[in-house]
């Protein structure tokens, strides 16, 4: 089914009659298309579902066109992206048309389904300004880290889970909690694998989030075991381009603080909160999602 998905988003670029759009749209990377599995295994391999998997995912493929260009990134799972290739303008409005294009296709859909999704994207949005913000200095609270998160990730996913549900005629509050956690789930792995992936695998540098001014969950964890020199240490590696002996120390600090395990222990919690919202619907395919998303190569 996840081909009429990419056929149905392919269909919806070609319907605005622009072929530069189309060249573009097709040299963007195809992810892993989480939301639309998860909307597929929730409502089932129908019209509807069909069709709110593609808007879903056209929304986010728009919101990493975004987050590119704010992150002046080179790559986008391991291939050149849109931004270096064609520059920051033509980004951002291949991901204007994107959007567009996706929030025309909502309306066709149940006025409670385009609502819930048109509201998360603009958390979605929202959660890119606070990442934004963030950046400036180093963030010591995990509240305003889940917080962000939620907003920038996890929303759209909780808002696929509660859509597809509420086209099946299902428990939306269940799976909405699922999606959310789900989401949080997802986003604090690859905060995970941003420091023990290598760079070959990530398509990027490793420490890459530091370097960008980002304050993950390990980093929070690590920097509240550390004593004040080390602290003072890790502060003045913030936002900096890092040299071997710098990554590696804090590479070992890493170790030494056990964040990466606290880290992964946090997210396995979420996931096993996300089955439990679920546990009396009979969905071994919704176990699956978690159990792949979580248990990757660290």
């Amino acid at each position: 089914m996840l081909k009429q998905v990419e056929a149905l988003m392919k269909t919806h670029i070609e319907s605005i009659g622009d072929s530069r759009s189309m060249d573009l749209y097709e040299k963007v990377p195809k992810g892993k298309r989480l939301r639309a599995k998860l909307i597929l295994k929730i409502a089932g391999e129908t019209k509807d579902a069909v069709a709110l998997a593609s808007i879903v995912e056209l929304i986010h493929a728009a919101s990493l066109l975004h987050d590119d260009v704010i992150d002046e990134a080179d790559t986008r799972r391991g291939v050149t992206s849109i931004n270096h290739a064609f520059g920051n303008m033509t980004a951002i409005m291949l991901g204007d048309i994107l959007y567009s294009k996706g929030f025309t296709k909502l309306t066709y859909l149940p006025n409670e389904v385009a609502r819930n999704v048109a509201n998360a994207v603009t958390k979605l949005s929202v959660g890119e300004l606070l990442d934004v913000e963030l950046a400036s200095d180093f963030n010591y609270s995990e509240q305003v880290y889940f917080d962000m998160i939620y907003k920038k990730t996890a929303s759209l996913i909780e808002s696929s889970a509660y859509s597809a549900a509420f086209i099946a005629g299902k428990d939306t509050k269940k799976y909405a909690l699922y999606g959310k956690n789900l989401g949080l789930a997802f986003q604090v792995i690859d905060d995970v694998l941003d420091i023990t992936s290598s760079s070959e695998v990530l398509g990027k540098p490793a420490l890459n989030d530091f370097r960008e001014g980002k304050t993950t969950l390990p980093y929070l964890y690590m920097y509240k075991k550390l004593n004040k020199n080390d602290k003072e240490k890790l502060l003045s590696y913030f936002r900096k381009d890092l040299t071997k002996s710098q990554s590696d120390w804090i590479k070992e600090k890493f170790e030494e603080t056990g964040a990466i395990t606290k880290s992964i222990k946090y997210a396995k919690k979420l996931g096993e909160e996300a089955l439990g919202a679920i546990k009396d619907e009979n969905m071994p395919e919704l176990e699956k999602i978690i159990i792949d998303m979580i248990v990757r190569d660290f």
